[in-house]
């Protein structure tokens, strides 16, 4: 019977030094401990804001949707594309996404000026009102959590592990 999942595969043989200057060999004590909280606290993290997103009654993916929708920067508005490159979806996904969201009252859509082909994508002011209660429960969180992922951030600031002076 074939292997389920390519990850649990044997182990590909270690690359060649002139690949890779990010050898798993080379990391310092406690490396994979770290790798493995730095891991542990994302997770956290991501939990945390599913929940929140839960709580406001969107889905993970929709909170994500309004939050690329509102940081579209100066000048780029935000599109189905845009959406899709920001949320790392197909497309089509991307547009049923905002298809989605249309029905439930959180975008609009609008056209391009000067290419009506084109449609912008804007949070609508009860999506404005669920965006900024997320966010700021985000930024308590981040806060909070600052301090452990700074620490766990040193191991790529410092492969060798050396604590700056």
């Amino acid at each position: 019977m074939p292997n389920p999942s390519p990850h649990l595969a044997a182990p590909s043989p270690r690359p060649d030094e002139t690949e890779s200057a990010d050898d798993p060999g080379d990391l310092p004590p406690g490396g994979y401990e770290r790798l493995a909280a730095f891991r542990h606290a994302l997770r956290r993290f991501l939990a945390f804001s599913e929940a929140a997103a839960r709580a406001e009654g969107l889905t993970a993916q929709q909170h994500q949707a309004l939050l690329a929708v509102k940081a579209a920067p100066p000048g780029e508005s935000a599109s189905v594309g845009y959406l899709a490159e920001q949320l790392l979806l197909a497309p089509n996904s991307a547009a049923e996404l905002a298809d989605r969201m249309v029905r439930v009252g959180l975008i609009e859509r609008h056209s391009a000026q000067g290419d009506r082909r084109r449609v912008i994508l804007t949070l609508t002011p009860a999506a404005e009102g669920v965006l900024w209660r997320l966010s700021a429960g985000h930024l308590r969180e981040l806060r909070e959590a600052a301090p452990a992922l700074e620490a766990l951030t040193a191991l790529v600031r410092d492969p060798a592990g050396r604590r700056p002076s």
